[in-house]
């Protein structure tokens, strides 16, 4: 018995620490798991701050990214208003021509004036390509109406142009604008008075802008009766002249050049109802550009620039058919 509590003793105190240290690792296994979890706490915190900075970040440089855009926008429009400005500036001041053309003492022996109005209406007509390309760009991609109305308002001064660069030509051989030779053999089948008449175009634009409301049909209509009043009254004035003009050179006796001095009376006469047509072809002139300008304030920009367009494509398509008239095979006999 002596010898048993000794070792009952050291079991005793064995248990006891083998208790004390299970205890121990208990404690510290439960220290371990908190620390872990808020480690992940921390952790998660972490990324959601990163997260919510990264979309601020983003949110940010989105919000430059478009107002960069919207600079540009604007950029590209100002500098498109000041091309027009700049263009209505040279029309102005009559630059378009440039320094040589119509200069120096050009007669219809010489055909100077004619050549110089031919090559400006070659460069006329290539500019036009080039306008239609980019209105029929801009009408497929639906631009906004505001780019739109830039392109608009190029095409309406691009008019403005051949009606300057027509007026110069007349001053210098009026005949060669009245003629029509300036044009393609089938666009002279519908010349009036040195170029188109503006009722047939008008009605042959007004389905190519449809739908169009009440008020701007009856807008419309109204300026395709006045276009269609004002054409006459220089149809018939012109057919006055005409006789007018036959009357004086057919006075006195057409088969006897004795009387030298009614010659030239009757010379004197006819030269100064030839300077009429001049007038003629100006009034005729005026009349086109006002019925295209009174067009384009009664249609909306979109409207205005599919008309542009017919417009561009139905002279197109004239010039078109000329040339495949000319270059028809030919039966020789």
């Amino acid at each position: 018995m002596g010898d048993n509590s000794p070792r009952t003793d050291t079991s005793t105190d064995i248990e006891g620490d083998a208790k004390f240290e299970d205890g121990h690792h208990t404690i510290t296994g439960g220290s371990n798991t908190s620390d872990h979890e808020a480690g992940n706490k921390n952790g998660d915190s972490k990324a959601l701050r990163r997260l919510a900075q990264n979309r601020e970040a983003a949110r940010k440089s989105r919000l430059r990214k478009k107002a960069y855009v919207q600079q540009l926008e604007s950029s590209r429009i100002k500098l498109n208003q000041l091309e027009l400005e700049l263009q209505r500036a040279r029309q102005q001041q009559g630059l378009y021509l440039g320094p040589s053309s119509y200069s120096g003492d050009h007669n219809a022996h010489s055909g100077g004036g004619a050549a110089a109005f031919d090559m400006e209406y070659g460069r006329w007509v290539e500019e036009q390509h080039r306008q239609m390309s980019e209105l029929r760009a801009a009408l497929q991609a639906q631009v906004a109406d505001t780019d739109l109305r830039v392109l608009v308002d190029r095409g309406m001064i691009h008019y403005d142009d051949i009606f300057r660069l027509k007026a110069v030509a007349a001053k210098v051989d009026v005949f060669h604008l009245f003629s029509g030779v300036w044009k393609t053999p089938v666009e002279r089948c519908f010349m009036w008075i040195g170029g188109f008449r503006p009722s047939e175009l008008l009605k042959t634009l007004t389905p190519q802008i449809e739908p169009l409301t009440k008020q701007q049909l009856l807008n419309i209509c109204n300026l395709q009766q006045s276009s269609l009043q004002a054409e006459e009254a220089l149809s018939q004035g012109l057919e006055a002249l005409q006789l007018s003009l036959s009357d004086t050179l057919s006075g006195g006796s057409l088969g006897s050049s004795s009387n030298v001095s009614n010659y030239m009376d009757q010379m004197a006469g006819a030269m100064t109802k030839l300077g009429t047509y001049e007038a003629f072809v100006h009034r005729a002139d005026n009349l086109r550009q006002q019925t295209l300008q009174q067009m384009h304030r009664i249609l909306t920009t979109r409207q205005a620039a599919r008309g542009l367009l017919a417009m561009g494509d139905y002279f197109a398509r004239l010039r078109a058919l000329s040339s495949l008239w000319l270059a028809r095979p030919r039966e020789l006999d």
